[in-house]
């Protein structure tokens, strides 16, 4: 348009979801880093007027240990405003009288205090990390053999991320190696899964047309919200490459370098 205005901003925005390893903070060792300016960015949407959301994979720590990293960054978060799987997957074990058998990281245990894990009727797999060993995976894969109806949760769906400066396996991987051995389909909780971010709009009170994704994994954050009809933005921060500008099937509404760039344009021409 003729003032500049990016064509992802024609339509007016009054919902934004934020992924939040990549985007607001680089993950490692000591806690990880904060990205520069993205306190400052979040500070700024939230003080707009905008409804905010995080929406996150993270499954190595619980949604209040998140929250209290973030917030040691400056970021000044609640824990209703953070969406993550695994109380929402909790949720669902509770809802349907499910039993898992649990493959998650130690770090993440805690969301499932009090859960009933004896002679399990599901499997429940997150970012385990350094837990993904032969022993562990082989368990999983003979309690869903010896199910009568195998059912597979899977707290995200991601291939890889960026940690201490280093691209490493998610969970997805090890997923799909569970789908092919037992013959199972996933059930995905968490990103890219349209349960999950409609969820988080339902609790915003915004429509897919007046929301916004803005994240660093093209497939679980931008093609996960585009898939909903929700725009999706890539940052070049966290775990994006180069290559992602020519993905052959995910083409982001916009590319920004960073969180704080793409906060610019929405505050100058979300009008």
């Amino acid at each position: 348009m003729a003032d500049g205005r990016p064509k992802w901003l024609d339509n007016k925005i009054r919902g934004i979801l934020l992924d939040i390893s990549g985007v607001l903070y680089n993950s490692g060792q000591g806690g990880g880093t904060v990205i520069p300016g993205s306190v400052d960015a979040v500070q700024r949407l939230k003080s707009s007027g905008l409804n905010v959301r995080f929406c996150t994979n993270e499954t190595q720590c619980t949604r209040e240990e998140l929250v209290a990293k973030l917030n040691k960054f400056g970021y000044k978060l609640l824990s209703s405003e953070l969406f993550a799987p695994a109380p929402a997957t909790r949720f669902i074990l509770e809802k349907r009288n499910l039993r898992p058998h649990l493959l998650i990281h130690p770090g993440g245990r805690p969301d499932f205090d009090g859960i009933n894990c004896n002679d399990p009727n599901c499997v429940v797999i997150g970012d385990a990390a350094q837990e993904f060993y032969y022993e562990n995976m082989n368990k999983a894969f003979r309690a869903l053999l010896e199910m009568k109806d195998p059912i597979l949760f899977s707290m995200g769906y991601g291939k890889y991320y960026k940690t201490d400066g280093e691209l490493v396996l998610d969970v997805g991987p090890f997923t799909k190696a569970l789908e092919y051995a037992c013959d199972v389909k996933a059930e995905i909780v968490g990103k890219p899964s349209k349960t999950f971010f409609m969820t988080a709009l339902e609790a915003m009170g915004v429509s897919t047309e007046e929301a916004l994704m803005i994240g660093d994994d093209i497939l679980n954050d931008v093609g996960g919200a585009q898939a909903c009809g929700i725009r999706g933005v890539q940052v070049r921060t966290g775990k994006f490459r180069i290559s992602d500008e020519n993905h052959p099937t995910v083409k982001p509404d916009a590319f920004v370098d960073n969180l704080a760039q793409a906060v610019d344009l929405i505050l100058k021409y979300n009008t």
